[in-house]
């Protein structure tokens, strides 16, 4: 959950993280509006058990998320402390506002894809991730089930992400009873799925960079290659081989997909026997890439 921040405000920041909060909590309400909640597919969080409710009662899915969102929130600060910022409870009012207005303009099944569940899983954890990854992006939450999750991991000592996951598929598993499909789960699982990965894709971007370990006899070949015709830095590691014992220099370095094709051609040509290793690098900081001020900025 978000920690409170001693935030100007009317900044230029303050404007763009609720601008962020604003845009993400509409994206939500639209993935749970569009494609979540008129299929009874149940995602976990406060939305899964607003959505359980919602066809057992009848009453708007916004207006019960948010009677869960801020008697939890108030029981989150009295146990675990003053963890949640402003920005958490604009952000779970913005959402629940947006679900039941969109659900009041639109209807409750404006897509018409029951004959499609699998398309719209896809989709609403797809729109609903990209929200969340906006949300996160502005140093906010959108509240809920986190709260429940780090009381079970303060009282429990599991760890938080065991404690999540605990959490969210027993909502998931209250649609089995509630609605008696047992593949409203196997559905609302796929969408938890989608969701934590556009999550990753929008906090960290779309990285094409790789991470290279080069063991090689050759190494003051291949740094010279590095610097002089690819033109990327890099950090010579003085290793230990495990079988004999020789000396080995290990090249650490940062390239792209193309200039990984180049290196990687040299060095069967000089060094057949090298050892490469190659990484995806979700996210790349320092000098020659984005730097982490940009990112913080």
């Amino acid at each position: 959950m978000a920690v409170i921040f001693n935030e100007k405000r009317f900044s230029k920041k303050w404007f763009r993280d609720y601008s962020l909060i604003t845009i993400g909590s509409f994206a939500v309400a639209m993935g749970y509006v569009f494609f979540i909640t008129p299929y009874k597919i149940v995602p976990g969080g406060v939305y899964g058990i607003a959505i359980v409710l919602h066809y057992l009662t009848g009453l708007p899915v916004g207006l019960l998320a948010l009677c869960f969102n801020i008697p939890l929130t108030i029981i989150g600060v009295k146990i675990l402390g003053p963890r949640f910022g402003v920005k958490t409870v604009v952000t779970f009012f913005l959402t629940a506002i947006f679900v039941d207005l969109q659900t009041y303009f639109v209807g409750n099944d404006p897509l018409k894809l029951s004959h499609d569940i699998l398309l719209s899983c896809v989709f609403g954890g797809l729109v609903i991730g990209i929200g969340v990854g906006l949300i996160l992006k502005a140093k906010a939450t959108s509240g809920g089930s986190d709260v429940i999750s780090m009381i079970l991991s303060k009282f429990t000592k599991l760890p938080l992400g065991h404690s999540i996951m605990i959490v969210d598929s027993t909502i998931v598993l209250t649609s089995l009873v509630a609605f008696g499909d047992w593949r409203l789960p196997l559905y609302s699982w796929i969408t938890i799925f989608v969701v934590s990965k556009v999550v990753d894709t929008v906090l960290q971007g779309i990285s094409y960079d790789k991470t290279l370990f080069i063991i090689s006899d050759k190494h003051e070949e291949i740094r010279k290659k590095i610097l002089n015709d690819i033109h990327r830095g890099g950090t010579i590691i003085k290793g230990e081989g495990m079988y004999n014992g020789s000396e080995k220099h290990i090249i650490y370095t940062v390239v792209n997909r193309r200039e990984l094709a180049m290196l990687e051609e040299y060095i069967s040509q000089i060094d057949p026997n090298a050892f490469l290793t190659v990484i995806n690098a979700n996210e790349i900081l320092g000098q020659g890439f984005k730097s982490l001020n940009d990112k913080l900025e």
